[in-house]
Order: C-alpha cells, then structure tokens, then sequence
C-alpha cells in the first residue's frame, strides 16, 4: 500500500474510482469476491462507472451484502472492519405494482454507449424528462446502473430492475 495515499476511509460512500485510486492492489480482490467486477479492468468502465459507483452500489451490482463486502475492503487495505449488518441491495426485489410492460414507451440498449467510453446518465434523465405521465422507460445495460437508479429516484422516479443471465439487465422507469 501506498504510505501517502494511506489515509483514505473505506465507507459505503467510497467511489470505487477512488478507492481503486488508493488502493490498487483491491482490483483483484474485488473481482475475487463477485465476478461481475471483472468489468472494473476494462478502462473505459474505469474512466465512466467507477468514478461515480460507490461501494453501496457495487455491492449491489456484485449482490454482495454490503457490511462483507465493506469490511473485507477494509481488511485488506490493512484498516479495521467496523460496518455491522447483512445490508444487501434491492436486486432481489419481486416486480413491483406498478410495472406493465406495455406501458413501455421508449427502450435504450446502453450497452453501445459504453462500449465507446461515454456514460448514458445525460441522455437518460433527458428522456425521463420527456417520458409521459404513466408511461414506462426501459434501460438495458450489461450491470445494475445503481447510480444511475439512485439519480433517477432521487427526481421523483420508480425503478425496478430484472436480470437476464449475468450480462443483461433490464431497467424500468416511471414517474411517482
């Protein structure tokens, strides 16, 4: 570990840019513990995902139980484990009420998107924005967009995601 970078706390707020940043030797580690985190070596994932994904969120993506996953970083970056609990993400969540899937009004498949390096969180919140009272927009991304999710619902939005096999998830917005 880096004697300079040493003062970096991991919490469930931590970036995982800046705690890969701070702690490189963790990339490996992470990926041990969820596979989906092989993603993390692909750098435009690096340069877009993890500089707004926090460890929340990646326990999400990863469907790990958060205080593990925190605590094991902590661990491993020689710091003392101190997040108690089994918190784990919505993934696991039953299709809620008010999905209906032919209310689906527009579709975005983000996985192009990212595959140039760009990020689809502009382009989704201006088309939420346009989304008619009632309607439903559906993402599709090759991982949970948790921050993406926690943004949208932070403006008023219901979401809901489903997984298709390890590499394709689909995501549904509505208005509340």
């Amino acid at each position: 570990m880096d004697k300079t970078k040493a003062a970096l706390d991991i919490t469930p707020d931590t970036k995982v840019g800046t705690l890969l940043a701070n702690y490189p030797h963790l990339e490996n580690f992470l990926i041990e513990m969820s596979p989906v985190f092989a993603r993390l070596r692909n750098p435009i994932l690096q340069r877009t995902v993890a500089k707004v994904a926090t460890l929340r969120q990646a326990a999400e993506i990863g469907g790990l139980p958060l205080a593990t996953m925190i605590n094991s970083l902590r661990k491993a970056a020689g710091l003392e484990e101190t997040i108690t609990g089994e918190e784990t993400g919505s993934n696991n969540a039953e299709k809620p009420d008010w999905i209906d899937f032919s209310a689906v009004a527009k579709s975005l498949d983000a996985g192009p998107i990212l595959e140039k390096g760009e990020h689809p969180l502009g382009r989704v919140m201006n088309e939420l924005k346009e989304l008619e009272p009632g309607k439903i927009y559906e993402l599709i991304t090759p991982f949970i967009p948790a921050p993406l999710i926690d943004m949208a619902k932070g403006k008023g939005y219901l979401a809901w995601t489903k997984s298709e096999g390890s590499e394709k998830f689909l995501t549904y917005f509505k208005q509340k």
